[in-house]
């Protein structure tokens, strides 16, 4: 019995050189026709198309095992000469020499006819380092370089962010554009920011060439480029006309939602850092301790006209992920409004009778009456009518001086009631977010503005700063601590006597320290959060405490009752670095100062949130893009697809409570049926009605427990989603648009 014995790619490309394609499609499609099995024609089929795209093309089998190899011209892997007489070169020169000498010494071997087993050994290196040079490590191990660093490979090149197609073709550098740092732009309009002189004469350099010649400042282009370079006066004022109403982008890396980017009309300032407006740093996730932001300018009409419809930040008030506003203030302007609207037993001007606002505020820059004050004024609010008309309705209003000067900022339309409560940062939110319902986009926008130039003047009125008797330790601790460390003691004692396991002895000590802890830190939050005082009748009552550290976090300023904790409490409780609990806890807290040990013991928790937060920002980031990439053909691409399916949706209940309103579950989306008033037979809202506040607060007032509305997971539409199945887009507050990508907003909003 005669046969051939062959090894590597060769044997490969020998069979299929003897490959008969048209008497192989022939016998595929005969077999086809014979089987029954659905696996069996699947994999027939599958073949089939592969051979007879190899007949029809013209290709040949054989030709897909490489026998020559291409080079790279040598401009795209570079050579160049160091300093110190080295060279710095691309790792392909690297693997391409690596091939040439595997490949000459076997040509060598070849001519000198060596043993078999020599050339068969040095055609695997040869097949090894072409491997290595098309896709570096696909295969066995990966060749590495003098620092033990993986060779960069072709296909390396290629695939990836820093690959040819993400880096280069898909994300490029742009003309018109520039970066600086931010800083804080508190005298701004929502819709301005301030943009460096300089920065702006370089990013508008063209349309001042065009102005400077049209006016006849200058005759040519070279001379209009040479009076910009001197920046003659003329130049300047050129300028201010040129960025009169031209908006332009700011984003801010990384650009995780649309709100990323947004359009600005600039204003010229001096220095060299671009200035921002307060409210849109929640959008652009920004802070101002170094942060940089890059400007770019649209230059067609089409990109301008767009960039102000679209883009401006007046009209990117709603979060695209909830609905609710994303312009609302925080820090030093909730502080602020805080501070104004708190109240004071016995302050002075306390039971004063004021005309208005206007007096109230008189009587508090005379000195006549503090902030805080108790005192009745005439309040005016002007409620809308059934004919769209203001009506205006008086009325003696306990309130206090600073609710009464916040209600001279209020738009019309808008309820005392909202104003006349001390205001955290959740109040001030309902307070925008009702303004943008109630009046409209261009009012919430003004009223916005006006209550952060309130905000942070109040804020500097009230001087409220932190200082170490501010971090009050409550007297309770000591003796809660130590009745804590005689449980343990007993416990100790019990484990000693073999009463209790080492387990069982761990897990009580555990318990007995987080108890302690949890007391300390309400005896600290009562004794800092209340004062005692005298009021007009001479007898002592309590009021909400004005410690500073307390008026920040309960206003919601910043930092929040378990800060407080460790800072005039007990810091409690430390893990270590796999994640177990230490049982012997901190008892001290920051005001008192940690030993030695008690800090050694809490640098594990910090160095595991830097390590967490860097890896969780990988992780994330990567599944948006996976989100992203599976979604993004999604897109409203009719008004209605005609479906009566949905979702039924009832509150959520748990162990009795109701953790989830229905009214949260519903609105923004379309009934799937006619919603009939409980017990009868009355419609109260009709099938394919968008369900807004209004339309919630009717289901509200009967009662209504569960409500069929209309889902994507229903949606009949072929390719895509139908408007009346998705509802409302949460960013303008209306039903989505047709040509909506909502794919793209799913995915990139998941957090």
């Amino acid at each position: 019995m005669n046969f051939e014995a062959k090894m590597g790619a060769e044997a490969i490309q020998d069979l299929l050189k003897g490959m008969d394609l048209e008497a192989e499609c022939e016998k595929l499609r005969e077999e086809l026709q014979e089987t029954n099995s659905e696996t069996k024609r699947k994999k027939i089929t599958k073949r089939l198309k592969l051979l007879e795209a190899f007949v029809q093309s013209g290709n040949k089998p054989e030709w897909m095992v490489m026998t020559v190899l291409p080079v790279l011209p040598p401009d795209l892997r570079p050579l160049v000469p160091l300093d110190g007489g080295r060279f710095a070169t691309s790792d392909l020169n690297d693997l391409y020499r690596r091939v040439i000498n595997r490949n000459n010494r076997l040509k060598r071997l070849l001519d000198l006819i060596a043993p078999d087993i020599i050339v068969r050994n040095e055609k695997r290196m040869l097949q090894e380092s072409v491997d290595a040079l098309l896709d570096n490590g696909r295969r066995g191990r990966a060749i590495t370089g003098s620092n033990r660093r993986p060779l960069k490979s072709l296909a390396d090149m290629i695939k990836g962010k820093q690959g040819r197609f993400r880096q280069n073709l898909l994300g490029k550098r742009v003309d018109y554009s520039g970066r600086s740092v931010i800083t804080v732009g508190p005298y701004l309009h929502l819709h301005q920011c301030g943009l460096p002189k300089k920065m702006a004469l370089e990013l508008f350099r063209p349309f001042i060439y065009a102005k400077l010649e049209s006016r006849g400042y200058a005759t040519t282009i070279k001379a209009a480029k040479k009076m910009v370079e001197r920046e003659d006066a003329i130049v300047w004022d050129i300028l201010a006309e040129v960025i009169r109403e031209h908006p332009i982008l700011l984003n801010r890396a990384p650009t995780l939602h649309r709100l990323g980017i947004q359009a600005f009309e600039p204003i010229l300032i001096e220095g060299k850092a671009i200035q921002l407006h307060p409210l849109v740093c929640a959008a652009f996730n920004a802070d101002f301790d170094g942060d940089q932001m890059a400007v770019h300018v649209p230059l067609t009409l089409e990109a301008q006209l767009e960039a102000r419809a679209l883009m401006m930040s007046t009209n990117n008030v709603l979060s695209p992920a909830n609905g609710d506003p994303i312009i609302v203030p925080s820090q030093d302007v909730v502080l602020g409004l805080y501070y104004m609207t708190r109240e004071k037993v016995n302050g002075k001007g306390e039971g004063m009778l004021l005309q208005d606002p206007r007096e109230a505020e008189k009587a508090y820059r005379t000195g006549e009456a503090e902030l805080h004050s108790r005192v009745k004024v005439r309040i005016t609010e002007y409620v809308k009518n059934e004919a769209g008309e203001f009506d205006a309705k008086t009325t003696l209003t306990d309130t206090t001086i600073g609710r009464a000067i916040l209600w001279m900022i209020a738009p019309k339309g808008m309820p005392y009631s909202l104003f006349n409560q001390t205001l955290g940062k959740k109040a001030i939110s309902k307070l925008i977010n009702e303004a943008y319902r109630r009046l409209g986009l261009k009012e919430a926008v003004m009223f916005a503005d006006q209550i952060m130039y309130t905000g942070f003047a109040y804020a500097a009125r009230s001087g409220s700063s932190v200082g170490i008797d501010d971090m009050e330790i409550p007297a309770k601790k000591y003796e809660i601590i130590s009745a804590a460390e005689e449980e343990v003691a007993e416990i100790q004692e019990q484990f000693q006597s073999g009463l209790v396991t080492a387990g069982e002895r761990y897990n009580k000590v555990i318990d007995i320290w987080a108890a302690a802890n949890e007391r300390v830190a309400k005896a600290m939050m009562e004794n800092l959060s209340q004062e005692e005082v005298i009021n007009r009748e001479g007898n002592p009552e309590k009021q909400a405490s004005f410690n500073s550290i307390f008026m920040m976090a309960d206003s919601g300023a910043r930092g929040s009752a378990a800060q407080i904790r460790q800072l005039a409490g007990m810091r409690g409780l430390m893990a270590r670095p796999d994640g177990s609990i230490i049982e012997t806890p901190i008892t001290a807290n920051f005001r008192e100062g940690l030993n030695v040990l008690q800090y050694f013991i809490s640098t594990h928790g910090a160095r595991k949130g830097l390590a967490d937060t860097a890896l969780k920002t990988a992780n994330s980031g990567y599944l948006t893009r996976r989100l992203v990439d599976v979604a993004q053909d999604l897109v409203i691409v009719e008004d209605d697809c005609g479906t009566h399916e949905g979702l039924v949706m009832t509150p959520l209940i748990e162990g009795g409570d109701e953790k989830v309103p229905l009214r949260e579950l519903v609105l923004g989306r379309v009934a799937a049926e006619d919603i009939l008033k409980p017990g009868t037979e009355e419609v109260l809202i009709p099938r394919n009605t968008l369900l807004d506040e209004k339309l919630c607060d009717v289901l509200d007032a009967n009662s209504v427990d569960s409500v069929k509305v209309r889902s994507v997971v229903t949606c009949d539409t072929d390719f895509g989603v139908c408007a009346k199945c998705y509802g409302r887009d949460l960013a303008r507050g209306h039903l989505i648009n047709q040509g909506e990508a909502v794919g793209v907003i799913a995915g990139s909003i998941y957090r």
